[in-house]
């Protein structure tokens, strides 16, 4: 459904991306020059093109040179605009962190917290290491064991088995909840918490309807998000669950997918 330039048929009003697997392709750790071409039309018509991620609020420097108007990072737990005026924060309860880290006293088991200016690992073990080089980033220092801030945890990597996820959020840290886009780990966050969460709270900033948005993803933690929205894309490269629940699946990162579909719903 090519439209002519300038059209926008669903009077789309704000796209929603995530990052690793649909802006960044895992191949070349690059973003496509169509995505960038792509992503800088959209805001020439005046549509929001806002970052949805379960990265860190200081770990996006890989899309630093685009322009945004805004961010929901880790999950929906920390959302900004670009100009850096905080939409909305929500911390971990501190007594599910507590949790983890006893558990993880006692047991195999490697965590990372992320704050909103720093991220600590408990220990730097292989599969920690490897994780962090997928996503080209430094592994972040190992904390303090006897001084960890449990207060101001904004989301908590778990390196565990997809099978041993439910079991383990139920026993340890019952009043968060989980998703997973890579088999290496699972994100934790606040109990609610999720990029639909702030999807509703960007929308309700730039006062725009909910109806009048979009949204790309490739990984579990935007499954929620691409259900909510008017239109939800998958990534040609997303994994099956996320395709079954789309409204379009579009070709991979590395084929031009977000081009593809913008061009399909005539956005570009």
């Amino acid at each position: 459904m090519n439209m002519p330039d300038g059209n926008n048929p669903h009077d789309i009003k704000a796209v929603f991306f995530d990052i690793d697997g649909t802006l960044i392709s895992f191949k070349t750790g690059k973003i496509p020059e169509s995505t960038q071409n792509a992503l800088q039309k959209l805001r020439e018509k005046g549509i929001k093109v806002i970052v949805a991620t379960g990265r860190s609020i200081n770990s996006l420097h890989h899309i630093s040179h685009l322009e945004f108007d805004g961010f929901i990072t880790f999950n929906g737990a920390y959302c900004v605009t670009t100009s850096h005026e905080l939409i909305s924060r929500y911390t971990i309860d501190p007594a599910d962190i507590k949790s983890l880290v006893r558990y993880a006293a006692e047991s195999p088991l490697s965590y990372s917290l992320m704050y909103e200016n720093k991220v600590e690992i408990n220990d730097a073990t292989p599969e920690v290491v490897g994780m962090y080089a997928h996503v080209n980033l430094p592994v972040p220092p190992v904390h303090d064991h006897e001084n960890i801030d449990t207060e101001n945890v904004l989301q908590a990597n778990i390196f565990l088995r997809p099978e041993a996820e439910e079991k383990f959020m139920r026993e340890v840290m019952p009043n968060s909840i989980s998703s997973r886009w890579t088999p290496l780990f699972a994100d934790v966050n606040a109990g609610g918490i999720t990029k639909q969460l702030g999807i509703e709270n960007f929308c309700r900033y730039f006062g725009i309807d909910t109806d009048d948005t979009m949204a790309f993803g490739d990984g579990g933690n935007d499954i929620s998000m691409l259900k909510f929205v008017k239109i939800g894309v998958a990534m040609g490269n997303a994994n099956d669950q996320v395709k079954e629940i789309a409204d379009f699946v579009t070709e991979e990162v590395d084929e031009h997918g977000i081009e593809h579909a913008l061009l399909r719903f005539g956005l570009l």
